[in-house]
């Protein structure tokens, strides 16, 4: 009697372990929580889709620039003493965080150098920290790599998965196609240089005709790293396949507004993009510009290999306005065959800058037209940058492009 006793003991331990076990998996396993880089994530958060124009007939993008984010405790570079008591990546957070008070942007698009690879040995973790206000706003935003956020210990294709994934992000890989085996379904191209080539629409103003119309284009574009060619190393390039794509991509939404547009006077035609990219064009280099505002401080860093980006965007017709980074004391915007390619400026305080210069960020905002009852198209493209002082200072406020 007591043998039985002891094995029904026996057992219900036994059953118990194995439900607790179980239960454990569920939990820490197979459940939609996951333990990445100590951040416990569920399932990503979505933004409020589509993209589109506040009701005040307004759409605001910030734009950061070479954020070159570390740990979160790496040092500060080309700060002065005087300025700073202690200086950490903490102090890009914390611009970060009072920009998007300020300016409270519709959308944020980070071009490059988001995290400095060399400088952290978990490429998640400063992924989480750098783009950390960002998710934390709720607001919609999007990323593309610069030349140095694949020195840690995720690749390029990694780390714009990874990306993509992120609370609120709109980054994608690659641009998704149709499936060969089934038409219905998508995958992503594989055809294309790079990762990080897509492109995002924006619609117009809530009641209006416009309503659910793409009337702005966002175009996000790969630029690479390093390069070595014929023997000499140089920067990353857009490739000929990352520019068909784009021209493809410009002529569909080209044929499309034409066919849903019930008023032609609306929307200009075609309706108005801007692209974003890191590594600036060899054009930018050497010029012409018909004019520059703001600042030349340094040499542009960019490829000797010219593979026809400027003449792409001027045959498009629908590229306005280019955003770039990587020369951190460059914040300029210079006008290039009618199309102006603005530099956001050095944002974080791990990359280069220089000692006794404020970080800085641009904005860009684009304005709807006003009609008899209702929005129309984007009339107007503007841009100021802010510089990381006590009032936020605004500067070098211009206008890119008019449809007048």
């Amino acid at each position: 009697m007591q043998s039985t006793t002891k094995s029904w003991i026996y057992a219900l331990l036994y059953l118990t372990l194995i439900t607790i076990s179980l239960y454990l998996i569920q939990v820490w396993i197979l459940s939609d929580a996951l333990m990445v880089s100590y951040h416990r994530i569920t399932s990503k958060k979505h933004p409020n889709l589509p993209l589109r124009f506040n009701s005040d007939g307004n759409f605001k993008i910030l734009q950061v620039a070479d954020m070159h984010f570390g740990t979160g405790i790496t040092r500060c570079r080309d700060v002065l003493s005087s300025e700073f008591q202690w200086c950490s990546d903490l102090n890009t957070t914390l611009f970060l965080k009072r920009m998007i008070e300020a300016e409270k942007p519709d959308f944020i698009a980070f071009t490059g150098d988001n995290i400095f690879g060399s400088s952290t040995n978990d490429a998640a973790e400063s992924l989480f920290k750098a783009f950390g206000p960002a998710m934390d706003s709720r607001l919609p935003w999007a990323a593309v790599l610069g030349n140095h956020d694949q020195e840690s210990t995720m690749n390029r294709q990694e780390l714009m998965s990874f990306i993509s994934l992120m609370d609120y992000s709109l980054s994608q890989p690659n641009p998704p196609t149709k499936d060969p085996s089934d038409p219905t379904k998508q995958v992503v191209k594989t055809d294309i240089d790079g990762f990080g080539n897509y492109d995002l629409s924006v619609w117009g103003a809530p009641g209006s005709h416009l309503a659910n119309q793409t009337i702005l284009n966002l175009f996000f574009l790969d630029s690479g790293d390093r390069a070595v060619v014929n023997g000499i190393r140089t920067y990353g390039w857009i490739k000929e396949s990352q520019l068909s794509w784009l021209r493809d991509v410009s002529k569909g939404h080209n044929k499309q507004e034409n066919h849903q547009s019930q008023d032609i006077t609306m929307v200009p035609t075609p309706p108005p993009a801007l692209a974003f990219f890191h590594i600036p064009i060899p054009e930018i280099r050497y010029g012409p510009f018909r004019q520059i505002v703001g600042e030349y401080h340094e040499n542009v860093a960019c490829s000797f290999v010219n593979s026809g980006v400027l003449q792409t965007f001027v045959s498009m017709g629908d590229v306005k306005a280019v955003f770039i980074g990587h020369d951190h004391l460059n914040d300029f915007c210079g006008n290039l065959d009618g199309i102006w390619f603005c530099y956001g400026g050095g944002f974080g305080y791990h990359g280069y800058g220089k000692a006794g210069v404020s970080r800085r960020a641009r904005v860009i905002l684009a304005e709807l037209k006003k009609g008899k009852n209702e929005w129309m198209g984007v009339e107007t493209i503007k841009t100021w940058k802010r510089i990381d002082d006590d009032k936020l200072t605004k500067i070098d406020e211009q206008i890119l492009w008019t449809s007048t």
